[in-house]
């Protein structure tokens, strides 16, 4: 038993716990199950469950019996009637027609109670199963539909907020008729080459001026805020999607279980592909938690996490919920430090942007790099958004949200792969804002180029397809925003992308200007001006890089990654480089997922201490054989 019954504790009198008593359940364990149930204000089954006192599935074959119901365990056929997600949220699918029980039951609270009331007459025409196997059997009998609902509902209920069915015929046109004047910009008269640089500038500077503001914002940590009672607490659903990652689940594990948040409200989902069998092989094997719940994702187009993370959507029962991602190792207390500030907060802020931190910083200078990224933005831009009320792309993981007005943008774009920026326009161009939770989550980068640029290239390219996305009806699109949030949209979103398009050019324009030009007679106004736009792009913004990265790091206590900021010039080629393979695979491949591989370093690390430990064991076997006089 993990618990010590509480000398205060007395017998709960509770029908979903008192039927146990014939079970042969020691009265200790009930009388523990009651105690912690009105401590944390649910009722005596999910206490009992979600604490680990008994398994869910040894308590409804126990409930079955009580109600002389049969019990359905394995695979459960079910009958036409089947509905996903309302089976599932009403415990209760049909099954199918021949003589045996009609409905099958998998009731939780209060409704366990009534059917104990009505004694025989509820057991008659039902069977019971767990929570656990009615969901797996409604997914598996509404597959298709689940498939359909998670991959498209966006598209059915705000078509002007999906992505698909990509970009409208006029969007198609100036994009071919952009593409084909940069070629021709190179010979065109100086005052066409000055007109193409600043109304390229104008993005950049957008971006530029932003990022130097946000200097001035200063830094908000958390508020003082009370421990709130677990009775008073909401219930709060987790969300994880994982794909391919067996090698991570154990890290994942042990950092979900160090969530300082009462198990009873708790309300964790792991969603995995149907084919991912190594994946679900891994969870199968470990002991998970009773509050962690295992979905698998009924087999469709397109293979995405926000695809993934719709599935479970309608499932979700917290009031508030979060992402993370496979790597995540969040600060324990984020959750209850979210649901206070939720508590404080409009409900119109529908979201919390938590810190997102590099923790293996120190595998290469790539990752340095990343880290001085992250603490600027993290840091000191989302901060700074995030108080001015302004639109913010937000973070694929470590958000955190009502979960009814997730609900009420139809939750993730299943065909933008950086789903996350999408989500945090729409969440403004719906009137709601994003708010800031000062407290960190750690993740893991890649530490290699090739990795890395797999990922950025996504990022770029659902960077392209956001901008498409919110760019269709732009008047529409601005009015919603605001002024000052559209020139944020705008700055944030399609101005990183075409700021690390241009980057490079600029440099070698700028270059090629101070170089040569000088030898020339009488350079010309509009000479000047491309390279005075070339100098000023390379200067106002390497400013506008190494400064937030500079106070990012002051404020995330990280001084010793100052000095790598001189690397950022040569980091933000790399980031060039992949928005144009974003750009180039954007038309080949718009759907592809470049996953990011997970746990690599941490898997390093471990591997590192477990030879360690070997060899440290094995020079103490060596030094015990050769003196054993000097053990004891």
């Amino acid at each position: 038993m993990p618990f010590a019954v509480p000398a205060a504790a007395h017998a709960d009198v509770r029908p979903e716990l008192s039927f146990l008593r014939a079970e042969g359940v020691p009265l200790d364990v009930l009388t523990l199950a009651g105690w912690i149930a009105r401590c944390s204000g649910t009722d005596g089954a999910t206490a009992l469950i979600r604490s680990g006192l008994m398994s869910e599935e040894a308590y409804y074959r126990a409930l079955a019996r009580a109600l002389g119901a049969p019990y359905l365990a394995g695979a459960i056929a079910l009958g036409p009637g089947a509905r996903y997600p309302e089976s599932i949220l009403a415990g209760v699918a049909p099954l199918p027609p021949g003589g045996g029980p009609a409905l099958v039951r998998a009731p939780r609270g209060a409704e366990i109670g009534h059917l104990l009331a009505g004694g025989a007459r509820a057991g008659s025409g039902i069977a019971i199963t767990a929570p656990g196997r009615l969901r797996a059997a409604v997914l598996e009998a509404c597959a298709r539909q689940a498939a359909r609902q998670a991959s498209e509902a966006l598209q059915r209920a705000a078509p002007d907020w999906a992505y698909r069915p990509g970009p409208s015929p006029g969007q198609c046109l100036a994009a071919c008729l952009a593409l084909a004047a940069v070629p021709l910009l190179w010979d065109a008269p100086g005052s066409v080459q000055g007109a193409a640089a600043a109304a390229v500038s104008l993005l950049f500077l957008g971006m530029t001026v932003f990022r130097l503001a946000a200097l001035l914002v200063p830094p908000c940590p958390l508020p003082d805020l009370p421990r709130a009672e677990d009775a008073d607490l909401p219930v709060y659903t987790v969300l994880v999607a994982l794909s391919r990652e067996a090698a991570i689940v154990p890290d994942l594990i042990a950092a979900l279980a160090r969530l300082d948040y009462p198990a009873t409200k708790l309300d964790a989902k792991i969603v995995i592909e149907a084919d991912d069998a190594e994946t679900a092989g891994a969870l199968a094997a470990r002991a998970l938690p009773p509050w962690i719940e295992v979905i698998v994702a009924p087999p469709g187009e397109p293979r995405t996490k926000p695809r993934a993370l719709n599935v479970a959507l309608p499932l979700a029962r917290g009031t508030y919920l979060a992402v993370y991602d496979a790597e995540d190792e969040p600060h324990p207390l984020q959750l209850r430090a979210a649901a206070a500030l939720f508590a404080r907060t409009s409900p119109r802020t529908a979201c919390l942007q938590g810190r997102l931190v590099v923790d293996n910083a120190e595998q290469s200078w790539l990752t340095r790099c990343f880290a001085l990224e992250y603490a600027a933005l993290f840091d000191v831009l989302v901060p700074a958004l995030a108080a001015w009320r302004l639109p913010i792309a937000l973070g694929g993981t470590t958000t955190h949200f009502r979960t009814e007005a997730l609900r009420a943008v139809h939750g993730w774009d299943a065909w933008n792969v950086t789903e996350d920026a999408d989500l945090g326009l729409r969440l403004s161009a719906a009137g709601y804002r994003v708010g800031d939770l000062p407290l960190p989550t750690g993740e893991e980068m890649p530490s290699r180029p090739g990795r890395w640029l797999r990922q950025r290239t996504r990022w770029m390219k659902g960077f392209v397809q956001t901008t498409i996305t919110h760019a269709r009806r732009p008047v529409a699109t601005a009015r919603a925003l605001g002024v000052l949030g559209t020139l944020a949209a705008l700055a944030l979103v399609p101005g990183a992308v075409v700021s690390a398009l241009v980057y490079p050019a600029a440099l070698l324009v700028a270059g090629w200007r101070l170089l040569v030009q000088p030898a020339e007679p009488d350079p010309s106004f509009w000479t000047n001006m491309v390279t005075a736009l070339g100098i000023e792009l390379f200067g106002a913004g390497f400013a506008a890089i190494a400064l937030p990265a500079l106070l990012g790091c002051l404020r995330r206590g990280r001084p010793d990654l100052i000095p790598w900021i001189a690397a950022l010039p040569a980091y933000y080629v790399l980031v060039s480089l992949g928005a144009w393979l974003g750009l180039a695979e954007f038309f080949v491949a718009p759907f592809r997922w470049n996953k990011t591989e997970h746990g690599l370093a941490r898997a390093a690390r471990r591997r590192r201490r477990a030879s360690t430990a070997s060899e440290l064991a094995g020079e103490l076997r060596r030094g015990i054989r050769r003196r054993p006089h000097q053990v004891e």
